[in-house]
């Protein structure tokens, strides 16, 4: 056992990672959404929210210092506190006149803080349980993170709509949502400072100095760029999600958008419970499906299956932008469609992040891993705003689609030259 441990995993693990689902999800797609009910282009929103990416894309960069300064306890309560501070930020400023300027501040924080807080509550899981424990839990964190995506970009979302209607007021709506998070993270910061563990080794590396944290960071850093095969394993991170990358950003907006305009008119509530809620559903199960498939017949035969699935249920797009149908039903079985196979390829993904960090410096190397598969997602998505509205929808999705091929391509390569379980062959 690690360390001293004051309270039972199941007080703190839950609780934690849906703490660190919920900024993300808030980030990377609520965001989108009040953007869009507020007015904004397509084109600005795409870019102001894919340049929020950039906490998670250079995470790696200040990740020792987490280590160096203070506990990995205190960083979580701490981080906890100012993304609540974030969310309150975001809500007093919608309903004012320069909401755009003022809430992206506030956004930004809250993007540093999460990652910030990423960082420390993954360390603090690794000190807090034995290996044992990590294996029994990890399946337990994982499952709380995506409730928190259910929570975030479905309950809220749908909380939202509701509140548009009754309201007849879209800021006081969405000031109100965002008011509503930064209750959840005082009582969040409140609970952990209650029942968080401290573990004896979560303690302050005060033996190094800055001088030598950097020196050591900067040797684990380069030692990712000297694997084999570095060329395609940058090549398979950045392209894998090329199309979904652009996809993302561009969803939601398509569904709000009036059928005039080339979207599908619905309200915000139906795009709470269709995408938000019944779509991330559908992506944990296809994840669930993609882990049960490789731990079966292995990785080798599934990659490019998933491949296949994750980029062609981008079609889906494409058949609602041509007949933009009013059935809520098809509309959302297209969704839950699309997001299922996007479940289901993703795995692979993870599963290569995983595996290219094996060695020496495992959990540097799969945070520097991470960063560029946040780099794929962010600068893809910069522009996707500006294409859409240089195309339309439909033209898009078409684009979209095309952009799939170097995701396919590389796990062609990838599948022949890496197997990755057992390293090279």
């Amino acid at each position: 056992m690690k360390g001293v441990r004051q309270k039972s995993p199941w007080l703190w693990i839950p609780s934690l990672y849906f703490a660190q689902g919920l900024p993300y999800v808030a980030v990377m797609m609520i965001a989108v959404i009040l953007y869009k009910r507020m007015g904004l282009g397509n084109a600005e929103i795409a870019l102001y929210t894919s340049w929020l990416y950039l906490p998670w894309v250079i995470k790696p960069l200040w990740s020792p210092f987490v280590d160096l300064a203070k506990t990995k306890r205190w960083w979580i309560v701490t981080m906890q506190s100012l993304i609540a501070v974030g969310f309150a930020g975001i809500a007093f400023f919608i309903p004012t006149t320069y909401y755009l300027q003022l809430t992206l501040a506030f956004f930004w924080l809250l993007a540093f803080s999460s990652a910030t807080h990423d960082i420390a509550a993954d360390g603090f899981y690794m000190l807090s349980l034995n290996t044992g424990e990590q294996s029994f839990f990890v399946g337990i964190r994982n499952t709380f993170y995506r409730f928190a995506m259910i929570f975030g970009q479905g309950i809220l979302v749908a909380v939202a709509g509701f509140l548009e209607k009754s309201k007849n007021n879209i800021p006081l709506a969405w000031s109100i949502t965002f008011f509503l998070l930064a209750g959840i993270f005082i009582a969040l910061s409140l609970y952990h400072k209650a029942v968080l563990p401290k573990p004896t080794e979560d303690t302050p590396r005060g033996n190094l100095t800055p001088r030598e944290l950097l020196r050591d960071f900067w040797k684990t850093f380069v030692s990712f760029f000297t694997k084999d095969d570095i060329g395609l394993i940058l090549f398979f991170l950045l392209t894998y999600r090329l199309g979904e990358a652009q996809l993302l950003k561009l969803s939601s907006p398509f569904m709000l958008d009036p059928v005039s305009d080339g979207g599908l008119g619905l309200d915000t509530a139906t795009v709470g419970v269709a995408y938000g809620t019944l779509g991330v559903a559908a992506l944990l199960a296809g994840g669930i499906l993609g882990g049960i498939v490789v731990s079966r017949d292995g990785f080798r035969k599934w990659i490019i299956p998933m491949a296949l699935c994750l980029n062609l249920a981008d079609l889906f797009y494409v058949f609602l932008a041509i007949f933009q149908p009013e059935n809520i039903l098809f509309i959302t079985s297209c969704i839950v469609l699309e997001q299922l196979g996007y479940g289901f390829g993703f795995t692979a993904y993870t599963l290569f992040l995983i595996s290219i960090a094996n060695g020496t410096y495992k959990t540097a190397h799969y945070a520097i891993g991470t960063g560029f598969m946040a780099l794929g997602m962010m600068l893809p998505g910069m522009i996707a705003g500006w294409l859409q509205e240089t195309m339309g929808y439909t033209l898009f999705f078409w684009w979209v689609c095309l952009c799939t091929a170097p995701g396919i391509v590389a796990a062609f390569f990838v599948s022949r030259k890496i197997d990755p379980v057992f390293g090279k062959k």
